[in-house]
């Protein structure tokens, strides 16, 4: 299995601490059948983590991991969070796109959607990149306007959906919505997010087995081959996506 959203890299941001705690990840993500992880380290104001050091600490991980007999590996990656720049940026070799391919991580603000998004998602496209938009279903005004979220995809821009966010961790209102993402053929990536092993966990396991029984065991098929083409720089299977319905609200006097 590949992972391709985590938190893995040590002492760069919110994930894990030490070298020690990314080599407890790496155990954790072995047990649970996971070979390959895309080391995806927060950049925004808070963490300012370009490509070069990436690839150094990438670099360094993997060492870890071999000398340590540990037989995961991981491929460099990021989490940009959206802003003007960012295609500025990625020609003077700040963004790292997901293991060199043209696909490329998009964080939205956890509250709601920038005007500018749609336009600057295009521009990525019209320079060949692949836009991927991380965990929608933790984005307030996504789950209230989910139109907003099909106009994205319709237009190009792919999403993944968080292991956690799929088993109800946090919370009833975004493993709902996270079901009818995938029902609504609005997501295209599973991924782990994993920050540590202790509360932000992989969870890739019983969101496999949670989508076997939801869905089908096609759909786990379409989520792991995605990841295999994602890595590999290849075109992804995309379904038809289609409008979510909101439920109408009911008065009662």
């Amino acid at each position: 299995m590949i992972d391709i959203h985590c938190h893995i890299l040590p002492g760069i941001d919110d994930g894990a601490k030490t070298m020690e705690d990314s080599l407890l990840m790496a155990k954790k993500a072995f047990k649970e059948g996971i070979h390959t992880i895309i080391a995806t380290p927060h950049f925004n104001s808070k963490y300012d983590n370009r490509k070069p050091l990436i690839l150094e600490k990438v670099e360094e991980l993997n060492q870890a991991l071999r000398q340590a007999n540990i037989d995961v590996t991981i491929l460099p990656g990021q989490e940009p969070r959206i802003y003007g720049e960012i295609l500025e940026d990625y020609e003077n070799n700040i963004i790292q796109t997901l293991n060199g391919t043209p696909y490329v991580f998009i964080e939205l603000p956890s509250n709601h959607v920038p005007r500018y998004t749609e336009q600057l998602l295009f521009d990525l496209q019209v320079k060949g990149l692949v836009p991927i938009i991380v965990h929608p279903e933790r984005n307030m005004e996504l789950i209230e306007r989910p139109e907003k979220l099909y106009r994205l995809v319709e237009k190009g821009a792919l999403t993944q959906v968080t292991a956690s966010s799929l088993c109800g961790y946090f919370g009833k209102k975004i493993k709902n919505f996270s079901i009818q993402l995938i029902e609504a053929n609005l997501t295209h990536f599973l991924a782990s997010d994993a920050h540590n092993i202790v509360n932000r966990t992989f969870k890739m396991e019983e969101a496999l087995d949670f989508i076997e029984s939801e869905f089908g065991i096609d759909y786990i098929y379409l989520f792991q081959e995605n990841a295999e083409y994602l890595i590999d720089g290849k075109n992804i299977i995309r379904e038809v996506p289609t409008p979510i319905k909101k439920k109408k609200k009911f008065l009662f006097f």
